[in-house]
């Protein structure tokens, strides 16, 4: 350690949020350079060649070929798919000095599309999977928790080529069997969820999410095994209703009512029902937001939802990608003059006139109805009434029958998924929890094959385009998750295959013959295969050394101290285990079994 390139920290980085976070930091793994960007030290380095070893060898036992992209890559193939601009704000930018237009590769399907084109031409070259392990490049809006959102990312991304639909299956089924055998050696506690393909298209994907309670991530699973990003949860749809018997829609006042909480308890106050009393879930919240589009075109959408839901804004984001969302802004509403804060209904939205039968006191001028799309919850079937917006301040409609009275320009999965919802495919109740995305793996089909040209020629001589599957792990981010779940109060804890060194020997005192010992012992240790991390700083007291040594968090710790004149020294495990006191001339052969044990 005397010469090892590193120094530890005893406060917490001001800008660390979680754990793995602040101990990589604190432990000298890594050291900001930017929001979202790092610097590998020497151990951070070392920790990561032995996650991306066991990557590589996995892959590699699939059938997969390894090859390297540069990460500076031209503007075409990406807008041959589309992508230049889908990305939108995400993708790295830049031109060079005789203008032309380049990015940093948030991913590379383009790139081995291209290059399969490029090199085979018949069905008997098929099946092919190639993969790589590659910087990536995504210009994250909040980068945040360290290595588990940046801007700078390390990722393994495999993509297989095959002629048929059956071929993509076999392809798919191998590469995510080889993802369950990477995380269990890993030691990372996973689950397989139903995911959503988003930007990279396909027709169907699956997230391995690490659960912590850290996590982005939301996921939901059922006592009946369904299991699914939130993103992806479908909701069931009801039956629609009758309504020949609902009595026509009718406005009411309903001053200072500009929340469900106010227009329920004043519905109750004045209004009550003769069942039962109304609830939130009786109502038609409608939320403005504004879409942003690839183009730059802005568009004000509406959502209406029952008002005991709230809009889960990256369910919205997931169905309505690419584009960005927010909140929609005064100038939206200027720009829309129908749409009345906190009494918005769906009169003046939708893809027709005005539709709301009600007196004509509560109705809205079609010249004042505002081109605005209208999207609602699958919840919100025929049949269904409501209590919702007049389109006037003060003003709320009550019996609105949904079919009858209004109608919308489709459904939008945006609703916040809840505990206790049914699964869709009927396995029981949903619970909730979250998790780290540590992998995702697609069945793209031909999207990229069609946009950039891959055909071969099959059996019968014929032209077909060949259908593709895409797998990536987060490097990195695992590396994150592994820290996030081996560690303790007083610092890193790894398991003994990413750790990077095996032992941490020790040297406490002044004594010279202590140290020629530890060193002694290093010596013997490295030369059985052991990885040593030997601290010898000679004026460094023995309470710094031993915080040092459980921030780095080496499975075993070697003390070196005043226990050698009595021919002893101390084997600390890191985690689960009580100290010993080991004769010196055992030492050696107790640690290099230990280890053997621990790597087994």
């Amino acid at each position: 350690m005397t010469s090892l390139f590193l120094r530890t920290l005893r406060e917490d980085p001001v800008d660390a949020e979680v754990a793995s976070h602040k101990l990589l930091v604190r432990a000298g793994y890594i050291r900001r350079a930017a929001p979202g960007i790092y610097t590998w030290l020497p151990l951070g380095l070392r920790v990561l060649a032995k996650v991306e070893a066991i990557v590589r060898e996995e892959m590699e036992d699939a059938g997969g070929q390894e090859v390297h992209f540069p990460a500076l890559l031209p503007r075409e193939p990406y807008e041959a798919t589309g992508r230049w601009d889908e990305y939108g704000a995400n993708l790295f930018r830049l031109r060079d000095r005789k203008d032309g237009d380049y990015l940093l590769a948030p991913t590379h399907e383009e790139m081995f599309t291209l290059l399969v084109k490029d090199m085979y031409s018949s069905y008997k070259e098929l099946p092919l999977t190639l993969f790589q392990i590659q910087t990536k490049y995504r210009d994250e809006a909040r980068p945040r928790a360290g290595l588990i959102r940046g801007r700078e990312f390390i990722m393994k991304d495999a993509y297989s080529f095959d002629v048929t639909e059956e071929g993509l299956e076999a392809s798919y089924q191998n590469q995510r069997a080889a993802y369950q055998r990477i995380f269990t050696r890993l030691g990372l506690e996973y689950v397989i969820v139903a995911a959503t393909s988003g930007a990279m298209g396909g027709s169907r994907s699956e997230e391995f999410l690490n659960p912590t309670a850290i996590g982005e991530d939301t996921f939901v699973r059922s006592p009946g095994g369904y299991a699914a990003n939130v993103e992806a949860v479908v909701t069931p749809v009801p039956e629609a209703l009758p309504y020949d018997d609902a009595p026509a829609a009718h406005v009411e006042d309903t001053p200072d009512t500009p929340t469900i909480e106010s227009l329920v308890a004043l519905a109750n106050a004045r209004f009550p029902r003769p069942d039962r009393e109304w609830t939130a879930a009786d109502t038609l919240k409608n939320v403005v937001l504004a879409l942003t589009h690839p183009d730059g075109r802005r568009e004000v959408l509406v959502v209406g939802l029952p008002g005991d839901r709230e809009v889960d804004l990256k369910r919205l984001e997931a169905a309505v990608e690419p584009a960005e969302v927010e909140p929609a802004g005064e100038a939206d509403f200027a720009a829309h003059p129908g749409l009345v804060k906190g009494y918005i209904g769906p009169e003046v939205l939708g893809p027709q006139g005005p539709q709301v039968t009600v007196p004509a006191e509560g109705k809205t001028p079609a010249s004042s109805r505002s081109a605005v799309r209208y999207l609602l919850d699958p919840r919100v079937v025929e049949g269904t009434r409501w209590i919702t917006g007049a389109n006037q301040h003060g003003k709320h409609v009550f019996d609105l029958v949904a079919g009858r009275d209004f109608t919308s320009d489709g459904t939008i999965e945006a609703a916040e998924v809840r505990a206790g919802d049914p699964a869709p495919d009927g396995s029981g109740p949903l619970e909730l929890a979250r998790g780290i995305e540590i992998g995702h793996i697609f069945a793209l089909g031909r999207k990229y094959a069609q946009a950039l040209g891959l055909t071969v020629l099959d059996e019968n001589g014929k032209q077909v385009v060949v259908t593709m599957g895409s797998y990536g792990i987060g490097v990195t981010r695992a590396l994150a998750a592994l820290a996030e779940a081996n560690h303790d109060e007083a610092g890193l804890a790894w398991p003994a295959h990413v750790a990077p060194m095996h032992v941490q020997v020790v040297a406490t005192g002044k004594d010279q013959a202590v140290f020629e010992a530890a060193a002694s012992l290093t010596a013997e240790l490295s030369a059985r295969g052991v990885e040593v991390l030997y601290d010898d700083r000679p004026k460094v007291s023995p309470g710094v050394k031993f915080k040092d040594a459980e921030l780095l968090g080496a499975p075993l710790v070697v003390v070196v101290g005043r226990g050698l004149a009595d021919g002893v020294v101390e084997v600390r495990p890191r985690q689960g285990g009580d100290a010993v006191q080991v004769p010196v001339a055992d030492v050696v052969d107790l640690v290099t079994d230990q280890v053997a044990e621990l790597l087994a």
